[in-house]
């Protein structure tokens, strides 16, 4: 790969010029304290003078999410290790596409003006952004943009009736079937999640990288943990458990999208009253084969 092969104007059917051959991405990095990083586009750059976020050109080998990351990092010398990518919405005309990375930053990251792609960073209160001089694309954006600003998808995924849903032998060693759904579970994080395959009604095409979390029970209560899995061992009945932890979710950040993953009736109008969304084991399943693919 050369170095900046995505670099180059591509002529959209939307009768406009962009930039990036293989498609464009920018980082929304909120800091629940500072606001969101805005950056002032030098005046040489593609509509220079406005305000927008950092990124730039997506490389050939690059997924959205890597460019954005990697362009704020060089513009912006906020390192990419030190944010946590958490959606991106991306605007797609067919010919070219952009996708606005929205991810929360570590508090101790000092942004600054790391090259001449922008002339200042500021850190901008949401409810201030719309009284800036925005670049036009990053205004249309930005309401839908906001809506989903410092907001997480939650898996709260039972254990045991998602693994009873596929006879694949799990009766014979109930913990080791915990074990691989964990591990399947760890890919899904890592490659995101379509909004539209989640039934999250959200404009345009929204894809999210899910913080997960399983809840175990009876002989599969030793499962351990993994970074992209956290794991919650019930002390009694799985069905309390998964409200407990459904319930606090749902208490410490009521603006998140919880998704609770069980064929349970009687657990899913639990888990509803704590005002968390239902799958079935079903749609899982089908997220969890697109991923071994």
């Amino acid at each position: 790969m050369l170095l900046g092969d995505g670099d180059g104007f591509v002529s959209c059917v939307c009768g406009e010029r962009h930039w990036g051959l293989h498609g464009a991405a920018g980082l929304l990095l909120t800091d629940p304290r500072r606001g969101v990083l805005l950056q002032h586009r030098a005046g040489w750059t593609h509509h220079g003078e406005t305000w927008a976020l950092p990124g730039g050109a997506i490389r050939s080998d690059e997924t959205p999410a890597q460019a954005a990351t990697r362009e704020t990092e060089e513009e912006t010398a906020v390192p990419a290790g030190s944010v946590r990518v958490l959606s991106a919405r991306a605007e797609d005309h067919g010919t070219w596409r952009y996708t606005t990375v929205l991810a929360t930053a570590d508090g101790s990251v000092r942004p600054r003006v790391a090259n001449a792609e922008s002339t200042a960073l500021d850190w901008v209160d949401p409810a201030e952004v719309e009284k800036y001089p925005l670049h036009r694309n990053f205004a249309a954006a930005w309401p839908s943009l906001r809506a989903q600003l410092d907001r997480e998808l939650v898996l709260v995924v039972d254990a045991a009736n998602v693994v009873g849903a596929r006879p694949d032998g799990w009766w014979r060693d109930r913990a080791a079937a915990a074990g691989r759904l964990r591990d399947r579970l760890a890919l899904l994080g890592s490659a995101g999640v379509e909004a539209t395959d989640l039934d999250l009604d959200h404009d345009g095409l929204w894809v999210w990288w899910p913080r997960i979390v399983l809840v175990v029970e009876g002989q599969a209560r030793e499962t351990a943990a993994v970074d992209a899995v956290e794991v919650v061992p019930a002390e009694h009945d799985g069905d309390s458990a998964i409200v407990a932890t459904t319930a606090a979710l749902m208490r410490q950040r009521p603006r998140d999208h919880v998704l609770v993953v069980t064929a349970d009736r009687l657990l899913r109008d639990r888990v509803r009253a704590e005002g968390a969304g239902v799958i079935g084991p079903s749609a899982l399943w089908a997220l969890l084969d697109t991923c071994a693919v």
